[in-house]
């Protein structure tokens, strides 16, 4: 017959860890397989943008065309495109100026007519040079538009 154990003998039987078994439960392979799901998803992202930045670095970004028969008519464009955006700018001001009451009548009147005159200006101008007032704006690359 065995000997009954001491209390010491259970209390050090308890705090002892079972060996390691090779047998993997269910949660440990749901785990292993979330793991794989997360790495396979972040590998897909990572070649995701890397082929989006090759795209992007192979296109040649749009330049100026610098022959002597485009020439005037590319720097008309510049020049009428930054007036248009100013005039817009100015438009947008006069606005919010008469919004908040800071114009007199006469002063709005006055705007109003300086700037329309400036818009038809800049449309002769730029039948000029052939453009249209949809073709007066700057890529600006990846800000996007000007205006």
């Amino acid at each position: 017959m065995k000997a009954p154990r001491k209390p010491a003998a259970r209390k050090a039987a308890a705090g002892r860890r079972r060996p390691a078994t090779t047998k993997t439960t269910k949660t440990t392979k749901t785990r292993r397989a979330r793991t794989r799901h997360i790495a396979s998803l972040e590998v897909e992202e990572i070649e995701s943008l890397r082929a989006e930045l090759d795209k992007l670095s192979s296109a040649q970004p749009p330049r100026w065309n610098a022959h002597p028969d485009d020439v005037r008519r590319s720097v008309g464009k510049l020049v009428l495109t930054l007036v248009e955006f100013i005039r817009q700018l100015l438009e947008r001001q006069a606005i919010r100026r008469m919004e908040a009451g800071t114009l007199t009548p006469e002063e709005t009147e006055a705007v109003g007519l300086a700037l329309m005159r400036l818009e038809e200006t800049v449309r002769y101008v730029g039948a000029q040079f052939g453009l249209a007032p949809e073709d007066l704006n700057l890529d600006l690359g990846p800000a996007g538009k000007l205006m």
